[in-house]
């Protein structure tokens, strides 16, 4: 079984910033907090008897693009063909009020989500995707077969900022999910060797974008619509009126039910379009003009 996460963030901050400011990113969340789980599961399984090996591993380069995890699976010290199955962390480090939990990946193996929701204690509210395809170190072993899960607490104004530092680290939650995902490991062991299944790949949507508008979402929304989760100033959302909450449920012509079609519909606009975005704002409908 291998346990992974990558260990490497942006230094002074380098093109993937979001910060306009030369600073040191320490990568509180992202991904010191992994490392953090990684340590964290390695003790807690210490001296329990299993049927699986386990090779805890922290890989490098993955903001420029998952070369540590890629370079492994392709020079590995272990077979591959010896990999039962891939459990990666990545920003763990930041569980909300509602306690939400995305697992990716969960359709990698028939034996994960079964798995996955008879584990009570300790209780998240689960956010599960089946594609075992992200900008994250799993993908790595994906295409190699192997099946996946990648454990993720959510987006938030501070990533790829140097204000992710660890004062804003929820210790208590980091905790809870490294025991979370112990606890699968041990209830995995029954399952012997598990089988992989080959998911459906997100639909590619081109991201060379020419326009913005400058907000967060939040990939642990579940629901129609588009959640913003952080608005950048003076950007065109911020100068349109869209809020941190709100559901974008439409852009100009386009009805938006998730972030594909976000994504799709940022690719009809040029800059200076003006076009009218639709809203959930407290349960009612509002329509905000913005300007690219």
């Amino acid at each position: 079984i291998v346990i992974g996460a990558h260990y490497d963030h942006l230094g002074w901050g380098d093109e993937n910033s979001l910060s306009e400011e030369k600073a040191i990113h320490n990568g509180a969340d992202d991904n010191a907090s992994g490392v953090a789980a990684l340590f964290s599961i390695a003790e807690q399984l210490k001296g329990i008897s299993l049927e699986n090996n386990l090779l805890f591993i922290a890989f490098s380069g993955e903001e420029k693009g998952l070369l540590g995890s890629n370079f492994y699976v392709k020079n590995s010290t272990v077979a591959v063909a010896n990999f039962n199955y891939m459990i990666n962390m990545d920003m763990v480090g930041r569980l909300d009020e509602n306690r939400r939990l995305a697992i990716y990946g969960v359709g990698t193996s028939p034996s994960f989500i079964p798995n996955l929701n008879s584990i009570e204690d300790p209780s998240f509210q689960l956010k599960m995707d089946s594609s075992g395809i992200g900008p994250s170190d799993h993908t790595s072993f994906y295409f190699e077969n192997v099946p996946v899960l990648h454990f993720f607490t959510g987006q938030h104004a501070e990533y790829h900022k140097p204000e992710d530092d660890v004062e804003l680290i929820d210790f208590e939650g980091l905790t809870d999910v490294s025991v979370f995902i112990s606890k699968l490991i041990y209830k995995l062991e029954s399952e012997s060797r598990l089988v992989f299944n080959k998911t459906g790949e997100p639909e590619e949507v081109k991201r060379s974008f020419k326009v913005t508008l400058g907000i967060m979402p939040d990939y642990l929304f579940v629901g129609k619509g588009l959640m913003i989760s952080g608005v950048k100033e003076n950007r065109p959302g911020a100068n349109g009126g869209l809020l941190k909450g709100d559901v974008i449920i439409k852009m100009g012509d386009t009805d938006i039910n998730s972030m594909n079609d976000y994504m799709e519909a940022l690719n009809m606009f040029s800059p200076g379009d003006k076009i009218n975005v639709l809203v959930y704002r407290d349960g009612k409908k509002m329509k905000k003009k913005v300007t690219f």
